[in-house]
């Protein structure tokens, strides 16, 4: 028996034709060689460095992409524990501490960066009409959530100390690098924005260490830096608030946000909730109907600022002050009704049942 002719290889093919496919199959082979030689570079910015610290009462989360992302994430840390010993008040040393003991007498120097969170809170003090105070200290130390006291305080001791909540009485020097409070009673409590500045460190040393991209959180403030992989958006979960759950999604290319709510630092006595979010005119937790606001700025500081400042103020008043930030803004009522911004709006997604999406 006749063995059959073999079709179609290179042997039995015309010279050219034979030519061309070994070129082209050189040049496929070629291609794999590159991808098998470049793979370990590829997938070392897709990987990821997780890691959960602990500050500023919070754990702080990052998630680091690229090289050095591990080192980055050491250095961000460290920046955010530097961050709290330089404005917490209850740091021995720390700048806050000083301004407040120095308070009705001298001027105190101040980091450059304890100096630009008290410009940017006594911006949005300023522009929120005093909704947002850093000198709430007086009277939020009556409440004393943080240790949970779970009291409410006499009235009198609150009217007596609300006099001097007064974001007109921190006065501040750029050129002198220093601050001062007028009156004696007058203290500090950077709380409110602590945390978003945290986020701000973070993402300088990001930004300094040359990662790919990085996302951190301390508390309910998040703060992103540079593209993932594939140029993909941020999608960060919002809190469900009356449970341990999300309230859905929101994505973002970039920026900081902040949610603010009632669920926080909160206790229940004689069937009345109390929050730590305090109203600096009445001195007592503020009742707008709000239960959160989750606000996206494009400072973590701004962001835990405005955020505070909507929930004082309400949804209109909130969306009014967002607008000249050019901030978006979530806003989640007591009946479950959540309100986006109009920039926001395509980015949001709800998934929690007994919710309903405003018009």
């Amino acid at each position: 028996m006749k063995a059959k002719p073999v079709k179609n290889t290179l042997w039995n093919m015309p010279e050219r034709k034979a030519k061309r496919l070994a070129l082209a199959m050189g040049g496929v082979l070629l291609v794999l060689i590159l991808l098998i030689a470049l793979f370990p570079l590829l997938d070392r910015t897709a990987e990821k460095y997780e890691v959960t610290t602990y500050a500023m009462g919070s754990y702080v989360q990052q998630t680091v992409y690229g090289d050095a992302r591990e080192a980055a994430a050491v250095q961000a840390a460290d920046a955010v524990q530097a961050l709290e010993n330089k404005i917490s008040w209850r740091v021995a040393g720390s700048d806050i501490q000083k301004l407040n003991d120095n308070a009705g007498k001298d001027w105190t120097a101040l980091s450059a960066e304890t100096l630009e969170i008290l410009k940017i809170a006594q911006d949005v003090a300023e522009k929120s009409g005093g909704a947002f105070d850093v000198t709430i200290a007086p009277v939020s130390r009556l409440w004393d959530f943080d240790d949970e006291r779970n009291e409410v305080p006499a009235d009198d001791k609150i009217q007596a100390l609300l006099p001097y909540v007064d974001y007109t009485g921190l006065r501040l020097d750029t050129d002198e690098k220093s601050a001062s409070l007028k009156n004696l009673n007058t203290a500090v409590d950077l709380g409110a924005v602590g945390k978003g500045a945290a986020c701000d460190a973070a993402v300088r040393v990001y930004a300094e260490t040359g990662v790919q991209a990085a996302i951190v959180s301390v508390g309910g403030s998040v703060g992103t830096y540079g593209t993932k992989a594939g140029g993909a958006k941020w999608n960060i979960a919002v809190r469900d608030p009356n449970g341990d759950g999300t309230l859905g999604s929101v994505s973002i290319a970039s920026g900081f946000l902040s949610t603010s709510g009632s669920y926080e630092k909160c206790f229940t006595l004689d069937g009345k909730t109390y929050h730590h979010l305090l109203n600096p005119e009445t001195g007592y937790p503020a009742e707008t109907g709000l239960v959160s606001v989750t606000v996206l700025s494009d400072s973590g500081a701004r962001a835990d600022a405005l955020s505070t400042a909507c929930f004082v103020l309400g949804m209109e008043k909130g969306a009014a002050l967002l607008a000249q930030y050019g901030a978006e803004g979530i806003f989640i009522d007591e009946n479950g009704v959540v309100t986006v911004t109009g920039g926001w709006k395509d980015d949001f997604t709800l998934t929690a049942e007994g919710y309903t999406l405003a018009d």
